[in-house]
């Protein structure tokens, strides 16, 4: 754990402080003292918003399971079915178009 032992002060208006605290939940930041420790430091936060990425997770964790049970018919049957491959053609081309999606928000970041 780091030890902080220097103590800084300042002096807010009512309305600073009220955009403090909207730009600190915007964040995503509880720690007035962790806001103002980052900001003064580095001048911003990014706060990266997780629902794609998370998604896509998901549907390379399906696909996975999708594609080891076709693995395993395989080697049972000697051959895959038509509408497995299908299946999972079709979960592939969504991850890969959530993947363009993502990629294309990320490069608008500056």
């Amino acid at each position: 754990m780091i030890s902080r032992s220097q103590d800084l002060h300042a002096y807010f208006t009512l309305d600073e402080v009220k955009r403090i605290h909207e730009r600190m939940a915007e964040a995503g930041v509880r720690s007035r003292s962790a806001y103002f420790r980052k900001m003064a430091l580095d001048g911003y936060i990014v706060k990266l918003d997780m629902e794609e990425i998370t998604e896509m997770v998901s549907l390379l964790r399906h696909s996975s399971n999708s594609l080891n049970q076709i693995a395993k018919k395989v080697n049972a049957t000697g051959s895959p079915y038509g509408a497995d491959i299908a299946s999972m053609q079709a979960r592939q081309d969504e991850i890969w178009e959530l993947a363009k999606e993502i990629l294309a928000r990320l490069s608008t970041i500056q």
